[in-house]
């Protein structure tokens, strides 16, 4: 953690959402790089370009099961007048000895196996008689099954130019090129490459661990029953999935009581395992904010000045905000506020941002796009308040039409959600067919 870029305000100052933003990334830093094996790297940023040390594939080798031969040798094949050719032996694939393949000789190959010495093109099996003396075959019987098929003769019944059906070495990738840059996301196909290339281990940065915890003595877990005044915790499993989402590893905590002492000891005892922590809930101005009671005065152990602020934001939905360090390792946090649509889209605007900024990416942000409004009646937005509202958006005609109402509770509304429509903090009302800004979410499922 680096100190801020943004100035200390004064507790009445209200912020606006691009400087709360601006404070956050200006103090996470990415992660230190670190080695590790290739599916422990899965979902990890790469910290340098990778050279490949070997050519891919490294050897000729064939694309089908057939026959390697001489491309002169079948110059003129047809069904009615086959090229016969003098079968010397099989190669399969992993077979480092093969037999050479003379003039007017075949060897039998697999698909993958390394090009015999000799031979120029492979001729697939269904263009042979497979060696039994009849018409074509579909496919060859195993060696074990069908000995005839390493020796004697084969008819071949269709002509193969140079090259035919074989993969030449270095067709893929050839040593010493760049395989990967730095910054690449190491996904199955990239990992599929590193480990073809013989490589075992890789520098990243490691996946950001986030802890979530929501707070609420209201609060029951799904699955238990609920008694009068109680709620199900949905913050806790939506924030884990987003931080998922965003590419980090999650471990979600059970929601915690309105007590400050044990919100400060679960907190404390959540450290040794977080890069980033996020709550939800407490840190708004009632009497029971835990969070804000618990983690206005706490600071690192060891920088002063430091600690958790809690601030006003000049946006709708999310307007109590919590940021700053806890803890010996200066460990970020951010207190997100308890409504559900306003923990969510403060997930998306500051939470998902400083994950992908400890993750090393270059571009940290939800992809924005304008569109035209679709609604049957104007918008309105809170004056001097930058607002944020569900919607969804379809980028073949550019269009975005809000779902659901503005209430920060409205849940269901915010499933059938892919995008927020951004309304300035400047206009109190939007019309039918203006054209706004949109943040792209990922796709929701249908609405049913």
């Amino acid at each position: 953690m680096s100190s801020s870029t943004v100035p200390v305000a004064g507790p009445e100052h209200v912020w606006s959402v691009t400087e709360h933003l601006e404070d956050i990334l200006g103090t996470v830093r990415p992660l230190e790089p670190i080695e590790l094996q290739l599916l422990d790297a899965q979902g990890c940023v790469l910290v340098e370009d990778i050279t490949v040390p070997l050519s891919l594939p490294p050897f000729d080798n064939s694309s089908m099961d057939g026959y390697a031969v001489r491309a002169a040798d079948t110059v003129g094949a047809s069904e009615e007048f086959p090229a016969v050719l003098t079968v010397v032996g099989d190669v399969a694939a992993g077979q480092a000895d093969a037999p050479e393949v003379g003039p007017g000789e075949a060897a039998r190959i697999m698909t993958g196996a390394p090009l015999p010495p000799g031979a120029e093109a492979v001729v697939p099996v269904e263009w042979t008689d497979g060696g039994l003396g009849g018409g074509p075959v579909s496919g060859m019987r195993a060696h074990s099954a069908a000995p005839e098929g390493a020796s004697g003769q084969v008819h071949v019944h269709r002509a193969a130019e140079a090259g035919a059906h074989v993969r030449t070495r270095g067709s893929d990738v050839r040593a010493g090129d760049r395989a990967l840059d730095a910054g690449a996301v190491l996904g199955a196909p990239q990992i599929a490459l590193l480990a073809a290339v013989g490589l075992g281990s890789v520098r990243v940065r490691p996946r950001p661990r986030v802890v979530v915890l929501s707070t609420g003595s209201e609060l029951v877990q799904p699955g238990e029953p609920l008694a009068d005044g109680q709620i199900y915790d949905s913050n806790s499993f939506a924030l884990t999935a987003a931080v998922r989402d965003a590419g980090a590893i999650a471990y979600r905590v059970g929601a915690v009581a309105d007590d400050a002492e044990t919100l400060r000891a679960t907190i404390e005892d959540q450290l040794v395992r977080a890069d980033l922590v996020v709550t939800t809930g407490g840190v708004s101005v009632g009497a029971y904010d835990v969070v804000k009671e618990a983690l206005s005065h706490v600071g690192d152990e060891d920088e002063a000045g430091s600690g958790i602020e809690f601030r006003k934001l000049a946006m709708q939905p999310g307007k109590p905000q919590g940021f700053g360090s806890i803890g010996p390792d200066h460990t970020p946090l951010l207190a997100l506020p308890g409504n559900p649509v306003s923990s969510y889209v403060s997930f998306e605007l500051f939470v998902r941002p400083a994950i992908r900024t400890l993750m090393g990416l270059p571009d940290v942000h939800r992809p924005t796009a304008r569109a035209v409004l679709r609604t049957d009646k104007a918008l309105t937005s809170p004056a001097g308040r930058r607002q944020f509202l569900r919607a969804r958006y379809s980028a073949a005609d550019a269009t975005v039409e809000p779902v659901g109402g503005s209430g920060s509770h409205l849940v269901a509304a915010l499933a059938h959600a892919d995008a927020l429509i951004v309304v300035p903090e400047d206009d109190t009302s939007v019309e039918p067919g203006t054209e706004v800004e949109v943040v792209v979410l990922g796709r929701p499922g249908p609405i049913g």
